[in-house]
């Protein structure tokens, strides 16, 4: 069973807090896939990835570019793991039933949503009872993260 972890966002965005997570993946070795809700969703934070700062980029794709293979992320509404990858973002309150296929899985939610917080718990319910190892991460008020559970 893949680990998976709760990430609370309640002081930075989705938009904030993706780039950071996933350059540790990079860091790391890892490639990575991107679960959004929506095509819309991944084609916005496709175009987030390259300009998020004025430095540099995070090398990525969608099923709009070639070689979904070789994307070190990729990023798509669907339930698919064409590049390999180690480690699956899960956000928009997406699931995937590949979950096994990972090493690692996390779900990010908004926690100021209280819709998006009920889901996420309904997730954490459902995957315990699938027999993942869970753990929660709230982000703490410097924009940090603290391991809750």
């Amino acid at each position: 069973m893949a680990e998976l972890r709760f990430y609370h966002l309640t002081r930075k965005t989705l938009e904030q807090t993706l780039p950071g997570l996933l350059e540790k993946s990079l860091e790391r070795g890892w490639k990575a896939v991107v679960l959004t809700g929506s095509e819309e969703r991944a084609e916005a934070l496709a175009q987030h990835l390259w300009t998020y700062k004025p430095d540099g980029f995070l090398p990525h794709g969608t099923a709009k570019d070639d070689h979904p293979d070789r994307q070190p992320v990729y990023l798509t509404p669907e339930d698919e793991r064409p590049n390999g990858a180690q480690v699956l973002f899960l956000t928009d309150g997406a699931e995937s039933g590949r979950m096994a296929e990972y090493e690692l899985a996390c779900d990010l939610f908004d926690g100021n949503d209280p819709d998006a917080v009920s889901a996420a718990r309904r997730r954490w319910k459902t995957a315990k009872d699938a027999g993942h190892a869970l753990t929660y991460w709230q982000q703490n008020e410097r924009g940090g993260w603290e391991k809750k559970a």
